[in-house]
């Protein structure tokens, strides 16, 4: 699908990265180059990339409406249904998983213009959009406004304690200061954890210190007892107890793999 990104960008606006013919990124803050819109185009904007949502745009909305959307995707309809056999619902509002906001907030991060800035700035774009339907195939993806009996206050205040979880994760998080620092009972603040990201509060603080911890053994050189204990783990044998029963193996034969040429 990629010619290799080309760069553009209009006084005080987004800067657009022309992937392909079907496909443009638009980062930054400002409005969107229209002059850059595949045909029939498909256009999702993702907000600030925290939480709650990402959604679908029109073309009237790439003025002045799309100014606080640090990202939008325009692509074509056609190459939607070849690469990935489906279409996102029209007006369509979903609230954004962790590990997307991540890939959104690393496109927004890349600085600079030139060669290497642009390329960087592509891959990015395709990896969050593979990873975008990856995740509206496989209904992680919530919708605003959908199958939820919480209120759109509660789901504004759980998303919060979401993003505390994926900031904080290296503290001492419980249930009861979760959901003291963001103004729910514990019971609503379950409740929600599981509508929202069918998991529980510990699983999802769990979740994210050991993907921060394999993260840290592929790109790092540091003791693995001083990988556990920057996740979170007091104890090298809890550490290496909880990510054997999230991936499988132990941290040093992760490690052995990751650095394994392929």
């Amino acid at each position: 699908m990629p010619n290799v990104g080309v760069y553009s960008r209009v006084m005080n606006s987004k800067r657009s990265v022309l992937i392909s013919p079907e496909f443009t990124s638009f980062v930054g803050r400002g409005p969107c180059d229209p002059s850059a819109l595949p045909a029939d185009a498909l256009i999702l904007g993702f907000g600030d990339i925290g939480e709650p949502a990402v959604m679908m745009l029109g073309k009237d909305d790439l003025g002045d409406g799309a100014t606080d959307h640090l990202v939008v995707f325009a692509i074509s309809r056609t190459a939607c249904l070849h690469l990935f056999d489906t279409l996102p619902k029209d007006e369509g509002r979903w609230y954004l998983p962790a590990d997307l906001r991540g890939l959104g907030r690393s496109l927004v991060a890349v600085d600079g213009d030139g060669p290497a800035p642009t390329m960087l700035r592509t891959a990015r774009s395709m990896e969050l959009l593979c990873q975008l339907f990856a995740a509206l195939k496989a209904s992680r993806m919530v919708e605003v406004g959908g199958a939820t009996t919480l209120s759109e206050d509660d789901i504004t205040r759980v998303a919060a304690a979401h993003q505390l979880v994926n900031e904080y994760f290296q503290e001492k998080l419980t249930v009861s200061t979760v959901a003291r620092r963001c103004g729910l009972s514990k019971a609503k603040l379950t409740h929600g954890f599981r509508q929202l990201y069918q998991c529980t509060v510990p699983e999802a603080v769990s979740a994210r210190r050991l993907d921060h911890a394999r993260q840290l053994l592929a790109q790092s050189d540091l003791p693995i007892s001083s990988i556990g204990y920057r996740c979170g783990y007091l104890s090298n044998a809890s550490f290496t107890r909880a990510f054997a029963r999230r991936f499988g193996m132990a941290p040093t034969e992760m490690r052995r793999l990751e650095m394994t040429p392929s």
